[in-house]
């Protein structure tokens, strides 16, 4: 009888040491998936009047999200446009008018011509003694009086050539200050079209449009957010370590995630180690830990499977061996 009982125990105690030796499950660390949402807000305020996009969609950077209603802003930028071309016509024009050395030419005519005239003048003159000698023909003093009209005619053109040109020459700061004119017109059709442009948005990164806030013919204030994007990179785990292990992690290191529903784990690695403590927080709680000190742990996931993970959804994160 002891023989067999002996047996027995030392039976037991080789079944137990076998069991002993066997695999001990993987550790894993409780957390649950959260997101950082890009909220698409403008600068100014307005009335929604058009929204392109609804919530689940998937959007590509650069696609347009929504507009504000723009009337005051495209007048302001028409405005600017049209004060633009008259400052440039303006200085254009003054950059047209004539040079010194232009004006001298035609003064130079001018002397020539006066003294065309003082000539046809004393051949008038002298014509007009023949004629009443009746030397020359009546036909003769015709045809000199004639030439003198036209060189008065000349000379009088000429006068008239010389005060618009001396008018027409701008002086090097009229110049100077229908250049700042222009400058400032620019200035103000930059401003004017940057304000029109802020009245429409587009989307700054790809991702979901995880929510609006507005419907079309709202009234939406500057600065609140109107569409809410989910970038699939910006998707991300959370969980917590006891501090016996926390020296066991490091920034980098790769952790497999789980979930309900998830299918495979999925890929992540850890990017954030808290480097302080916290009670285990309420999500969390259990009658074993809920009053254990932890430290939190973020670990992002791969890109092409981060939209596996929804936010708020549970976790269970195990450190890859």
């Amino acid at each position: 009888m002891w023989r067999m009982m002996r047996d027995l125990m030392s039976l037991s105690l080789v079944l137990a040491a076998f069991a002993g030796c066997g695999e001990r499950p993987a550790p894993y660390y409780q957390g649950y998936a959260e997101a950082e949402y890009v909220r698409v807000a403008l600068p100014f305020g307005g009335m929604l009047e058009k929204l392109s996009v609804e919530r689940g969609a998937q959007v590509k950077a650069g696609e347009a999200l929504f507009a504000l209603e723009n009337e005051n802003e495209a007048a302001m930028r028409r405005e600017a446009e049209e004060r633009l071309r008259n400052a440039e016509a303006q200085l254009a024009n003054l950059k047209k008018s004539r040079r010194p050395t232009e004006i001298a030419s035609v003064r130079a005519q001018l002397t020539q011509a006066q003294a065309a005239l003082e000539l046809s003048e004393a051949q008038l003159r002298r014509t007009a003694q023949l004629v009443k000698q009746n030397f020359i023909s009546k036909e003769r003093y015709d045809e000199a009086q004639a030439a003198r009209d036209r060189d008065r005619a000349r000379v009088e053109q000429l006068k008239a050539e010389v005060d618009t040109a001396r008018l027409a020459v701008a002086r090097p700061e009229e110049i100077r200050a229908a250049e700042a004119a222009v400058a400032a017109a620019k200035a103000t059709l930059d401003q004017a079209a940057w304000r029109l442009e802020q009245k429409s948005a587009t989307a700054p990164v790809a991702g979901l449009v995880a929510d609006t806030y507005f419907v079309k013919g709202e009234w939406v204030n500057a600065g609140a957010p109107v569409v809410s994007l989910l970038p699939p990179q910006n998707r991300k785990v959370r969980f917590f370590v006891p501090e016996p292990v926390l020296g066991a992690l490091r920034i980098g290191q790769e952790m497999r995630v789980t979930c309900d529903g998830c299918g495979e784990p999925i890929p992540a690695r850890v990017s954030f180690i808290a480097p302080q403590a916290e009670f285990t927080p309420p999500v969390i709680y259990s009658k074993e830990n809920r009053a254990k000190l932890v430290f939190l742990v973020e670990a992002r996931p791969a890109p092409e499977h981060a939209a596996r993970l929804h936010p708020g959804q549970p976790v269970e994160v195990r450190p890859v061996p």
